[in-house]
């Protein structure tokens, strides 16, 4: 649940930063590389329990 939440929000704080008002403000988070690490871990969470049954 945790790395399905993560993925969500690190969505969210990237779809922020691509339509912030001033595209030179830089930040220091990789919201694209924590959505897919939390995506990914996510996905393979549900293949596992999908393989538990």
């Amino acid at each position: 649940m945790a790395a399905v939440l993560l993925a969500v929000v690190a969505w969210l704080a990237d779809r922020r930063r691509r339509n912030r008002s001033d595209p030179d403000a830089v930040g220091f988070m990789p919201w694209t590389t924590l959505f897919f690490w939390g995506a990914f871990v996510a996905f393979l969470m549900l293949v596992m329990a999908w393989q538990l049954q």
